[in-house]
Parts: C-alpha cells; sequence; structure tokens
C-alpha cells in the first residue's frame, strides 16, 4: 500500500567483477544499504550480459580488466539495449587509457577500487539518479588527450542538424560543459544562477536524447563545438 511512509523501491545493483572475493566484498557494503540491493554477480562481461538479460537493474558496478568480455565491451553491448542500466566503473588500475575507453563506451563513472565505502556508496546514489561521478576536469583532461580517437562524427551538416534544436543559451551551455567547467564555474561565466544551469543543462540532455553529462562533453568534441587545446 502507498503512504506516506512508503518506502521507495531500493537502487538495483548488478556487481560484475572476476575476483568472487572483490564481488563478495562489495555486496557486502552494498546490501547493508537500506536503499540499495544487490540483484546479481557477474565473472565478466559476457555473464553480466546474460544477467541482465533475466533481471532487471538499475546500476552496473564494473571492472575493467576481465576476461572473456571486459568491461569496456560490456559497457558499450548494455549501452545499446533498449532503457540500459547506468554503468559505474569501479577498477584497480588508474590509468588514462581505460578511464576514457570507459566513458566512451558509456560509463556514467568511473572510481578506484581503493575509494573510501562512503564515496563508493554516494557515486550509486548519483550515478542512479542520472548524474555522472567523474570530475568534469577530468573528463576534459581526457578528452584533450584522446580527441584524435574519438569515433568519427556523422556528416558535419548532420551535425548541425542535431545541435539546432538548442537555443543559443543552450548551446552556450555545452560548450562550457565541454569546456570542463563545473555548473557554478558556469554560472559565474553567464551570470546566471546555477540552478539555471542545471536547468540548460537538464533540456539539453532531453534534446539531445543524452544520459548524462559525461556524454555531453564527448558530444561537444565529436560536433565540433569544442576543440582540442593545440
Amino acid at each position: 500500500m502507498n503512504g506516506p511512509n512508503a518506502a521507495a523501491s531500493p537502487i538495483r545493483v548488478v556487481v560484475v567483477d572476476d575476483q568472487p572475493l572483490v564481488r563478495a566484498g562489495f555486496a557486502m557494503v552494498l546490501d547493508a544499504q537500506p536503499d540499495i540491493e544487490v540483484v546479481g554477480e557477474a565473472g565478466d562481461g559476457a555473464e553480466a550480459l546474460a544477467l541482465l538479460d533475466r533481471t532487471t537493474a538499475d546500476v552496473v558496478v564494473m571492472d575493467i580488466r576481465m576476461p572473456v568480455m571486459d568491461g569496456v565491451e560490456a559497457t558499450e553491448r548494455i549501452g545499446e539495449r533498449p532503457n540500459p542500466p547506468r554503468i559505474l566503473v569501479l577498477t584497480t588500475f588508474d590509468t588514462d587509457n581505460d578511464a576514457f575507453a570507459a566513458l566512451q563506451a558509456g560509463a556514467s563513472g568511473y572510481l578506484l577500487k581503493d575509494v573510501p565505502p562512503e564515496d563508493f556508496l554516494a557515486a550509486i546514489r548519483v550515478v542512479a539518479a542520472g548524474d555522472s561521478v567523474v570530475a568534469p576536469r577530468l573528463t576534459r583532461r581526457l578528452l584533450e588527450r584522446f580527441a584524435g580517437q574519438l569515433v568519427p562524427a556523422p556528416e558535419p551538416q548532420q551535425e548541425e542538424d542535431r545541435l539546432a534544436v538548442l537555443t543559443e543559451r543552450e548551446r552556450d551551455v555545452l560548450e562550457l560543459v565541454g569546456q570542463g567547467l563545473s555548473n557554478s564555474e558556469i554560472a559565474a561565466r553567464l551570470y546566471v544562477a546555477e540552478t539555471t544551469v542545471k536547468t540548460h543543462l537538464g533540456r539539453i540532455l532531453a534534446k539531445l536524447e543524452l544520459r548524462d553529462r559525461v556524454q555531453a562533453v564527448v558530444l561537444a568534441y565529436q560536433t565540433g563545438l569544442v576543440r582540442p587545446a593545440g
């Protein structure tokens, strides 16, 4: 029965890692939270895809380097599904190559496995709510370094037509997001309230059918709205 005291549905999480003890540790931390429920575990990307065929999830905690199918390929294939869960990459390897590959594949977050438990739990909740947990400036640093490796964009005119749905102010906001500015920095640059920036960003994501800020940054580079330094 719904009512003022009815509890919200817990965040459904799938944990994907090739080390059973690591999976168990993550699951124990997550299941201890009243608003989070671990609904499945997988040892590699292929197992994760099979699991998601029969189990719905809101967030997938994804390792990168795994046998059979790695986390980058699994993230990309999950993102091709209708209404896919969001991906939070949690890895031992602090390398730009891994982070960039995960973000380009569609991950909404990228953390190291030595992150404090409270930060891990906060990241799950942020990603489930539709935001990303990659610092804007880290996203920019990665794209500046790897911009030449971005998937080639469609015909320039087609891309320009896609951006045509945005207002002039929305284009300004998208450009500044692509430059790695935070919402507060964009607000200061445009002389508007931070809540106004959040509203513009929400409309940008909806109009361009993007999942989060990370995808908005990638699109800003692919369309040429933002160009790599040098």
